[in-house]
């Protein structure tokens, strides 16, 4: 450690008097010719340049050597190299791996290595090495050695990589000064050997009671349970009203039992697949009531703590499949609506101690998978930051079957973090009280800098991947010694019985009281076991669909709003260009005139928020609109200040927040699931730059936002806007890939709609803000305009907002007047109705009583009474024909076929016209685009003979 007002690393502390002339002296004969001093003093110089003037300096305990010789500054200087190295390296020799000991570089820290001797040392005062050394720290030998103590021991720290000088000293303050390490009491110790008891007892007895069951247990990193007690009464003490845990499913049992309080008869009644008659869930695990349900190891769980003399509080686990790392950011996103208050206009309140998340990930896949590194990105995002979460490697050393080196090019798994300044600790898994240490250095620094902190857990597993797998078959070596290392529980116990802490036996008499108490619990499941099978139907609010709401708004309640939203601040200055066409706005509301596309998402959005809905928008260039449409978010030319009118029209009553998000769609979509999970009243929603690109967040909606609900009962009104349509851009700029949203469409799981008109898109955003705290709540996901953005042919008039309402069946206006001279009913959806209907109005001179068009807004559910309705109008049509721009096996048609068929009169051929299979979705050449567009349109429009 430096001196007092110096870096960590800066080698001249310490250096006064003579000592500091001879420094000077050989500095300037290195600035005349490097070459004339030897290489190591040139090394120094070069990364550190000049000793400090006298002037600089301060008084120390350094002797007073009226002659140093160049030798002796030297050894001054290779002393603080040493102390210095074994704050950057000490982790490389330290002993965090309780079954494998580091020694890849034991050299770096002997005496030897710098040509220092004990005696040397002797001589150099206590704070030229360590400022912050105890008081039995007599001399610069005894302070290298209390180094290396504590950092090469059970407890490594890297600290290296962390930029900002005051939280790097802070740390090495509570490093080396003990400070982080909490003096525990006899009964805090009693109290960590059986909760060590009863997280190594439980996986025995799971073990022996169902054999072969899986049930991915936590024996090896047993701490992982007392840890994750230690974090919650440290944040709750401080305040914290949520507690928001991520977790793989490695250990998750465990923690259920025993951090989330879940009953064990409940537990070991999933293991039978069978109920218990007597036991009822409710107010145990809030939230877990999906009719399809999950496996046990995939469930989360809530738990409230209401202890005398303590703040009301919840803990809650996320429900999580087999993703691993992917329900990171959802938790993020709960962590960050747990934060906010939303009830003002503006930007939400955040107050970052309401909510701390914890984030228990796998040394696999902490560097394997990219969300890991895409989520680690948001924590100190404006929009994403929650003010620091709690990082745990569980560290197995292990992923599956694979051993490290064919699983990551880094030393440890905790390596990606450094990227973000993220401090890291190494812990071994079987010294339970340094494990608690490092859980309360992570609580303090989180308290005190509002960041991210990491614990590398370091341990081992005990069985398989999972307990039906043998290990052995692929890490012999490893598995022998495994099998023959005592549990943490046994060390702790021996460890406190030399101590005289506890009696000798006595940590078996907790063992045994443990196995009695769970096979008790056992014994009355069984004895109340119920063989009646689960119901797996979704329930009556769900089947039913959604409840007629009223989404029309009186029109001189949108001409306050539309001109208060205009009506800037006199001192801000927007863009010139923009000013005017923004205030053209004003003449929308003028008679006969129209509302575009984008007026009406704001209005839809104003009064929203006059409604008392908050609203959270995100995208990665959500503020201006990829395609330069919204300016919700207006920049001062001048001075680059903004101006949000949104946040601030008088008739606002909830918050709007809109945010420009980073580069990615994985832990983007995650984070806003999360965050309307847990702000169930607030309207969030994601765009996509381009709707294709959604593909990148895929495991979120495959896994969470379509599925969540049955697996887990989990509600969400998650809305999410993909630009969609057909321009000769490409293949990446074409779709939305609607095709993969309906195949994941079952049991009213979301609403997935293709609107052709500004009113539809008002009030589908207006009924999904009604809906959102029902029951009847379930996402929406909207294929949203490109080039139609700014067509005339989309803009609505005034009476379509303020006396319509969303129609899941558009009809072309003009058409299918004479319903007995209509052989042809065209059904389509999205841009290529517009390409219809522009055909038709440039040749409005034509006969067009044969045909009429009804676009399909809302594809999924699907509107089957309205279409049979349609059909029952006209007698005598001869084909129903399914038109889209998509290719043949994409779009609509593979979803919407059999459910056009099954509505069909008798006698009427259904037939398709669009694109043919293609593997990709659509042309990359805008000459093609246009010729193969052409065709569909000409085909549609042209009668049969």
């Amino acid at each position: 450690m430096s001196s007092k007002g110096h870096k960590a690393e800066e080698p001249w502390q310490g250096f006064h008097g003579p000592n500091l002339g001879v420094a000077i002296e050989l500095y300037e004969e290195y600035s005349k010719n490097p070459e004339a001093v030897e290489e190591d003093l040139r090394e120094l110089f070069d990364i550190w340049g000049p000793p400090p003037s006298e002037n600089d300096s301060k008084p120390s305990a350094t002797p007073d050597v009226s002659a140093a010789s160049p030798n002796m500054v030297r050894n001054f200087v290779s002393a603080v190299k040493l102390a210095d190295m074994i704050r950057r390296k000490g982790h490389l020799v330290s002993d965090i791996n309780p079954i494998f000991k580091q020694s890849e570089y034991p050299q770096i820290l002997e005496l030897s290595h710098y040509n220092l001797t004990e005696e040397f040392l002797k001589q150099v005062p206590v704070d030229m090495i360590c400022d912050y050394a105890p008081a039995h720290v007599k001399n610069g030998l005894d302070a290298i050695n209390y180094l290396k103590e504590v950092y090469t021991k059970t407890t490594a720290f890297e600290f290296n990589h962390v930029h900002d000088m005051e939280e790097r000293e802070w740390l090495i303050k509570m490093v080396e000064s003990g400070m982080y390490v909490p003096n525990l009491t006899k009964q805090q110790r009693l109290n960590l050997l059986t909760r060590l008891t009863q997280v190594e007892g439980f996986e025995k007895f799971v073990h022996r009671t169902f054999v072969g069951a899986k049930r991915f247990s936590i024996e090896g990193l047993d701490m992982l349970v007392p840890m994750l007690d230690e974090a919650v009464r440290e944040v709750v003490h401080e305040g914290t009203q949520n507690v928001l845990i991520g977790m793989a499913h490695r250990g998750r049992l465990n923690v259920l039992a025993h951090t989330l309080s879940k009953p064990y008869k409940m537990i070991f009644s999933e293991f039978l697949h069978a109920p218990s008659k007597n036991l009822d869930p409710a107010g145990v695990s809030a939230g877990i009531n999906g009719w399809t349900g999950d496996v046990k190891y995939h469930l989360g769980a809530d738990r409230q703590i209401r202890e005398e003399n303590t703040a009301e509080a919840t803990v809650s686990l996320a429900n999580n499949p087999s993703h691993l790392e992917f329900v990171s950011p959802i938790v993020e996103g709960y962590a960050r609506a747990a934060q906010e208050v939303r009830t003002s206009k503006g930007f939400p309140e955040q107050s970052v101690t309401k909510a701390y998340s914890v984030l228990i990930h796998g040394d696999a896949a902490f560097p394997g998978q990219g969300i890991v590194t895409e989520t680690l990105n948001l924590s100190r995002l404006n929009g994403y930051q929650t003010g620091g979460s709690l990082h745990i490697i569980a560290n197995n050393n292990i992923g599956f079957t694979t051993e490290t080196y064919d699983s990551r090019s880094t030393t440890y798994a905790s390596d990606p973090a450094k990227g973000f300044e993220i401090p890291i600790v190494h812990v071994n898994a079987d010294d339970p009280e340094a494990c608690l240490a490092a859980i309360h250095l992570a609580v303090q620094y989180r308290k005190r800098f509002k960041k991210d902190f990491l614990i590398d857990l370091i341990g081992y597993r005990r069985f398989g991947h999972n307990e039906m797998d043998e290990p052995a078959v692929t890490q012999p070596a490893t598995y022998n010694i495994i099998r023959k290392h005592p549990t943490v529980r046994s060390i702790y116990a021996n460890q406190l019985t030399e101590k005289s802490v506890i009696d000798n036996g006595y940590g078996d008499k907790l063992d045994k009281e443990t196995q009695d108490y769970l096979q008790s619990q056992y014994d009355d499941v069984i004895a109340n076991k119920s063989n009646q099978p689960k119901e797996m139907s979704p329930p009556d609010y769900v089947v039913n669909g959604l409840p007629r709401v009223k989404t029309s708004v009186p029109y001189n309640t949108l001409k306050e709003i539309n001109e208060d939203l205009l009506a800037w601040p006199e001192t801000f200055n927007a863009n010139v260009k923009l000013e005017k066409i923004l205030k053209r706005r004003l003449q929308a509301f003028e008679e006969n005139a129209k509302i575009d596309w984008a007026l009406a998402e704001t209005l839809a959005f104003a009064t929203i928020l006059h409604d008392g809905t908050p609203i959270r928008l995100t995208g990665q260039d959500s503020e201006r609109g990829t395609f330069a449409h919204r300016h919700l978010v207006l920049h001062d030319r001048e001075t680059n200040e903004v101006h949000t009118p949104l946040q601030t029209f008088e008739k606002a009553n909830a918050s709007f927040a809109v945010y420009n998000s980073p580069l990615s769609e994985q832990a983007v979509v995650g984070f806003e699931y999360g965050y309307n999970v847990q702000a169930p009243e607030t309207l969030v929603l994601w765009e996509a730059q381009f709707g294709d690109f959604a593909n990148g967040a895929q495991v979120m909606f495959d896994q969470w936002i379509s599925a969540g609900r049955a697996k887990w009962g989990q509600k969400s009104g998650l809305v999410v806007l993909l630009p969609h349509g057909y321009e000769g851009q490409g293949p990446e700029h074409s779709s939305g890939r609607v095709e993969r949203f309906l195949v994941l469409a079952a049991e009213n799981n979301w609403t997935i709609a293709n609107c052709t008109s500004a009113a539809q898109y008002f009030h589908i955003l207006r009924r999904q803000a009604k809906i959102l705290e029902k029951d009847s709540v379930r996402p929406l996901i909207i294929m949203t305009p490109k080039s139609l953005l700014r067509n005339q042919v989309v803009a609505s008039t005034h009476a379509e907002f303020t006396e319509g309402e969303f129609k899941p069946v558009f009809e072309q206006q003009g058409l299918g007047q004479k319903a007995d001279k209509v052989e042809r009913i065209i059904l389509c959806s999205g841009k290529v109705s517009i390409d219809l209907s522009d055909r038709i109005e440039k040749n409005n001179n034509q006969n067009w009583d044969w045909l009429h068009i009804a676009r399909v807004e809302e594809l999924y559910p699907f509107p089957k009474k309205p279409i049979r309705e349609l059909f029952a109008r006209f007698k005598n049509v001869k084909e129903i024909v399914w038109v889209q721009e998509e290719p043949k096996n994409m779009g609509a048609w593979p979803y919407i076929e059999s459910r056009i068929r099954e509505i069909t009169p008798e006698g009427t051929a259904v037939s398709y016209i669009g694109r043919t299979h293609r593997s990709s979705p659509a042309e990359g050449d805008p000459v093609a685009h246009k010729k193969e567009q052409e065709r569909i349109v000409t085909e549609s429009l042209t009668r049969k003979q």
